[in-house]
């Protein structure tokens, strides 16, 4: 018996237990690898099915990648699609590691519990119910903020009308839904943090933010590391609930909310084209692919231990 049937027998309780998550893989990440070739193909339907249709569709090579960068809207959508992912990676770190840094330092354990659930809901709400959320409180005439501002002897404010507030607005919407759920691997890292370094510390006098200063956030930079390698690989996507509902495609609003998700999907509604679709995916994957590997790169010649691989 080789050496490999003899690890296999000998871990199969193991492999058991990855089967599921590897058959998951398989069919919802690996074989629709194959329908990527329709990025180079003009798709066109036939009764044969899926696999007759991406035969038979024309071979066009990178047309639908000059088409998708040949627009106007080109640099505003890659632009936008930047912004918004490098301010809600940044503030997103800095908030997510702040809370639960807090939520560590709360004595009454019960209330650190009661806080995080609460922290923690906003993220299982789906985009539909959080743009109606931010519909009661931006409606022109019923809208809380609006309310607000008559009390002030201010004009109202038409929010899905004026692009300079949604910059902000989106940035806090998405912030709000997921800081919650990103402060759970932190404070998890915190917590397994072992308790006689802070004792040291405080024999030896060290005030509290000194403790958080010089233990605690430097312990979080390996988790912190790769959390951050990990959104830098979606980068160029942008999550397309929060940009298509929150903002309830608004038109007039286009110019600061529409990104490359929104863009290739109101393309595929009014055009149907499928192949331009597919190339505005296979894009976004093949440039998160890339800026993760030249992340992982400068991690790993500043601190091999705290990169990817």
């Amino acid at each position: 018996m080789t050496t490999f049937l003899k690890n296999l027998i000998r871990n199969r309780v193991m492999l058991l237990m990855v089967l599921p998550g590897t058959i998951w893989f398989f069919f919802f990440s690996y074989l629709p690898l194959v329908g990527t070739v329709a990025a180079f193909k003009e798709y066109r339907f036939s009764r044969e099915g899926f696999w007759a249709s991406l035969m038979k569709s024309e071979w066009v090579g990178w047309d639908n990648f000059k088409f998708l960068f040949s627009t106007s809207d080109a640099w505003l959508i890659t632009r936008n699609t930047l912004f918004y992912n490098i301010a809600i990676i940044f503030l997103g770190l800095v908030f997510s590691v702040a809370l639960a840094i807090l939520l560590s330092e709360l004595v009454n354990k019960r209330l650190a519990k009661l806080y995080q659930t609460g922290m923690f809901l906003p993220y299982f709400l789906s985009w539909v119910i959080v743009g109606y959320f931010a519909f009661s409180f931006l409606s022109m005439d019923r809208g809380m903020l609006n309310q607000i501002i008559g009390w002030f002897g201010m004009e109202p404010i038409q929010w899905y009308s004026e692009a300079k507030y949604w910059p902000y607005i989106l940035v806090f919407v998405a912030l709000w839904k997921t800081i919650g759920y990103s402060s759970v691997v932190y404070l998890a890292s915190i917590l397994g943090i072992d308790k006689s370094l802070y004792e040291a510390a405080m024999i030896d006098g060290a005030s509290k933010w000194q403790q958080i200063r010089n233990i605690t956030i430097p312990l979080l930079s390996p988790i912190i590391t790769i959390m951050t390698l990990l959104a830098v690989g979606r980068i160029f996507y942008a999550d397309f609930g929060l940009f298509y509902q929150v903002p309830r495609d608004s038109g007039t609003l286009y110019s600061v909310t529409n990104v490359i998700d929104t863009y290739v999907y109101r393309g595929l509604k009014t055009s149907g084209e499928i192949g331009m679709s597919t190339a505005a995916g296979l894009y976004q994957s093949v440039v998160g692919f890339v800026l993760v590997i030249i992340s992982n790169y400068v991690v790993r010649k500043v601190d091999k231990d705290s990169s990817l691989f």
